[in-house]
């Protein structure tokens, strides 16, 4: 399976532009949360990402809401669910986890306990999409320092992935490793393209 994903699009019409032309040939497109900015401008912005709507899976980020998300878009949106697309199995989970520091125009962030218990109801993941990295991996905000969540990292150690996919820490986007049998990485706003 041919994937492409990107995370922290936050409205550039550029780069939405430039999915649509990568993923052409894509068997399935991910979006790992940031659509808007600031939760305003979601549903221009989902239109624009329509043409991949019927073979796309996104989670939200911190910059839109779960219940805005769905209602923006016909991709199949995940937050604590999984689905199975033609033989594998795609989980997700949207937020930034844990929160950082208030934003002026609010959030719906989770803590880690919230994360762990959404996350500990998957079963079996062979993607794992989150907004926020796993601890320790691709995490090193520029002023907070690492931000990433401890229960994304105990979801991939106990689920084992072939694929984390994040974004979520901007100073991060492109950083990438393995955890055990998991390959990660920090998508950041440029398709990157995966072959499962």
């Amino acid at each position: 399976m041919r994937i492409v994903a990107v995370s922290d699009l936050h409205l550039d019409a550029a780069r939405a532009e430039a999915l649509v032309a990568a993923s052409q040939g894509a068997d399935l497109v991910i979006g790992a949360g940031d659509f808007a900015q600031n939760h305003d401008g979601l549903d221009a912005y989902m239109a624009r990402l329509a043409p991949l709507a019927d073979r796309m899976i996104v989670v939200p980020g911190n910059n839109e809401t779960l219940e805005a998300l769905r209602g923006a878009t016909d991709a199949l949106v995940l937050h604590g669910g999984w689905v199975d697309w033609n033989g594998v199995i795609v989980a997700g989970l949207g937020g930034g986890v844990p929160p950082i520091p208030p934003q002026p125009w609010g959030s719906w962030d989770l803590d880690e306990a919230a994360a762990g218990d959404l996350l500990d109801a998957i079963p079996v993941a062979d993607v794992l999409v989150t907004h926020s990295p796993p601890y320790g991996m691709g995490d090193d905000h520029a002023r907070e320092g690492r931000i990433g969540s401890t229960a994304i990292k105990s979801a991939i150690l106990r689920l084992k992935p072939a694929l984390s996919l994040f974004g979520h820490v901007h100073d991060c986007w492109g950083e990438s490793g393995t955890l055990g049998p998991t390959r990660w990485r920090n998508l950041g706003p440029d398709p990157v393209w995966f072959d499962l």
